[in-house]
C-alpha cells in the first residue's frame, strides 16, 4: 500500500481513540510506526516526540515528524490532517449536542468517565516513552526522578526537560 494512504490511514482512525490529546495516543503510534511499519526505531522515535514537546505549536507535532519522515513535507502533512480533522470534526459536532442538551445529567456522567480514562492513556505514554529512550539503569532513574518532580512539585516541565535535554546532550545520561 503507498505509505501516504497508510499514513491517512492510520492517524485517522487513531484520532478517534486519542481522548485526552494526541499524546493519550503514543502508545499506539509508538507501536505502529515503530513495531508494525518500521517506520522509526525506538531513539528516533523517542527523539521526535522530544522536538515535538520542545516545540511550539500543538502537542501532536510528533505525528508531523514520524509523516515527515515517511513521505516527506506531503507525509507530514497527510499525516497532520489525518490526525487532526477527524476529532475536530467530531468535536464541533459533540459540542453542537451539548449546547443543545445544556440541562441534561449526561454530558457531565461522560466528562467524569473521559477523565480516568485520559489519565490513564497519558500514563501508558509515559510508559512507552521511558522504555524507548531509557537504555541504561542511570537514566531509568533520571526518569523517574523527572517524574516525581513534575508530579510533586508546581516546577514547569520545560524546565525538566530542558534540564534532561542538557544532561543527555552533555552525555551524562544516555
Amino acid at each position: 500500500m503507498n505509505p501516504v494512504w497508510t499514513l491517512a490511514w492510520t492517524f485517522g482512525v487513531m484520532s478517534l481513540f486519542a481522548v485526552g490529546g494526541g499524546n493519550a495516543a503514543l502508545p499506539e503510534m509508538h507501536r505502529v510506526a515503530v513495531d508494525v511499519q518500521h517506520w522509526l526505531t525506538d531513539k528516533q522515535f523517542a527523539d521526535a516526540f522530544a522536538i515535538s514537546q520542545l516545540s511550539p505549536g500543538p502537542n501532536v507535532l510528533i505525528v508531523t515528524l514520524i509523516g515527515y519522515s515517511v513521505a516527506g513535507i506531503t507525509g507530514a502533512l497527510v499525516a497532520t490532517l489525518a490526525m487532526c480533522l477527524p476529532t475536530a470534526l467530531m468535536a464541533y459536532g459533540v459540542s453542537r449536542i451539548l449546547t443543545k442538551s445544556s440541562h441534561s445529567r449526561w454530558p457531565a456522567i461522560i466528562q467524569s468517565a473521559l477523565v480516568p480514562l485520559s489519565i490513564g492513556l497519558m500514563g501508558a505514554s509515559g510508559f512507552i516513552l521511558a522504555r524507548a529512550s531509557d537504555h541504561t539503569w542511570v537514566a531509568a532513574v533520571f526518569t523517574i526522578g523527572a517524574a516525581a518532580l513534575a508530579a510533586g512539585t508546581k516546577l514547569n516541565p520545560f524546565w525538566i526537560l530542558l534540564a534532561g535535554g542538557c544532561l543527555g546532550f552533555a552525555g551524562l545520561i544516555g
